[in-house]
C-alpha cells in the first residue's frame, strides 16, 4: 500500500468503538457520501467481512502470483486495470450472471459521483533550490530553472509527483522511492545551458535522459559532429537549439529530423531541414 493512501487509512482500529479516523479520511468519506463503520475483531466478526477478503485472495493469487515483473508503478497499475475490465467477463461459481452483469443491475442504485476530481495526493508548497529542484521526502525532482527562488506547490501521489506555479502544471515525474534519488528532466535546464554549454557532458539530468531512450544515439552523433565542425560551445549551442524543438515537436519527429540533418551535413539548427515542421504532441526530454 503506497504512503498516501496509508494516510487516508484510521489511525487505529483495534477496537472499534474507539477508533481515530485522519482528517483526510474524513475529507474523502465527506466527498463521497461514505459513512464508515467497522467489523468485531475475532469469531464474532468474522461473519461481517462477507466474501470481500476472499475475492481480494482470488485476485491475488490469480494475478499477482508470481509477481509481475515490470519496468514502473504505472506500467503495473495499468495491468491491474486491465485486469479489472477483464474480470467483467468472470462468473462466480454456478451464478447465472457474470460480475458485469450483476454491476449492471446494482449501479443505478447507486449514488452518483461527485462532478469535481478529488484530491487523493499529499499537497505541500515548496521553495526551487538553486539547482532548479524541488525536495520532497529526500528525494529531488527538476522543475524549469525559471522558477529558482520561487515557491511552487506540489502534490505528490502515490506513482507520480506533480509541480504547480500557481494553477499551471510546469512539471511531472514519475515518483521515486529510493531515499536521496534524483529524477531530473533535461528540458527543465536547456535555456541555463545555453549560458553554460560546457555543463551539459556531465550533466546527470544528460545521463537520465539517455538512460531513458530520449536522448538517443542520433542526438550524440549529431552532436559530435556539430563540436566538430564549430568548436565544442558554439556545436553545444547548437546541439540544445534542437533540444528546444522537443517542446513544440513529437520526439520522433526530431529524432527523424536530426537524422536527415546530419546525412545532409546540416549542422546548425537554422539549417536543419525539421526547423519549421509542426507536430501536435510534443515530448520533453
Amino acid at each position: 500500500m503506497s504512503s498516501t493512501r496509508k494516510r487516508a487509512s484510521p489511525a487505529l482500529v483495534c477496537n472499534a468503538s474507539a477508533v481515530t479516523v485522519t482528517p483526510a479520511r474524513s475529507k474523502g468519506a465527506s466527498k463521497f457520501g461514505i459513512e464508515s463503520f467497522y467489523c468485531n475483531p475475532g469469531i464474532e466478526g468474522a461473519h461481517e467481512k462477507g466474501s470481500v477478503e476472499g475475492q481480494i485472495g482470488w485476485f491475488r493469487r490469480n494475478h499477482l502470483v508470481p509477481v509481475p515483473k515490470v519496468a514502473s508503478l504505472a506500467e503495473l497499475n495499468a495491468m491491474v486495470e486491465q485486469w479489472d475490465r477483464d474480470d467483467d467477463a468472470r462468473r462466480i461459481l454456478q451464478r447465472a450472471l457474470t460480475v458485469g452483469e450483476m454491476f449492471a443491475v446494482e449501479r443505478p442504485l447507486l449514488a452518483p459521483l461527485p462532478e469535481e476530481d478529488f484530491e487523493t495526493g499529499l499537497v505541500s508548497s515548496l521553495r526551487v533550490t538553486r539547482y532548479g529542484q524541488v525536495s520532497v521526502r529526500t528525494i529531488h525532482y527538476s522543475v524549469p530553472v525559471r522558477l529558482i527562488g520561487r515557491m511552487v506547490r506540489v502534490v505528490l501521489h502515490a506513482s507520480e509527483l506533480v509541480v504547480y506555479e500557481n494553477h499551471r502544471e510546469v512539471a511531472r515525474h514519475e515518483r521515486l522511492i529510493a531515499k536521496g534519488g534524483s529524477r531530473l528532466e533535461l528540458d527543465h535546464y536547456l535555456e541555463s545551458l545555453l549560458r553554460k554549454p560546457g555543463a551539459l557532458p556531465g550533466a546527470t539530468a544528460l545521463d537520465q535522459a539517455r538512460s531513458a531512450g530520449k536522448f538517443t544515439p542520433v542526438h550524440d552523433a549529431w552532436w559530435q559532429a556539430a563540436c566538430k565542425a564549430h568548436g565544442d560551445a558554439a556545436g553545444t549551442r547548437a546541439l540544445i537549439a534542437v533540444l528546444l524543438l522537443h517542446r513544440h515537436m513529437p520526439h520522433e519527429h526530431v529524432v527523424a529530423g536530426i537524422a536527415t540533418a546530419l546525412r545532409a551535413g546540416a549542422l546548425t539548427a537554422e539549417r536543419s531541414p525539421w526547423k519549421h515542421a509542426s507536430g501536435a504532441s510534443p515530448t520533453r526530454l
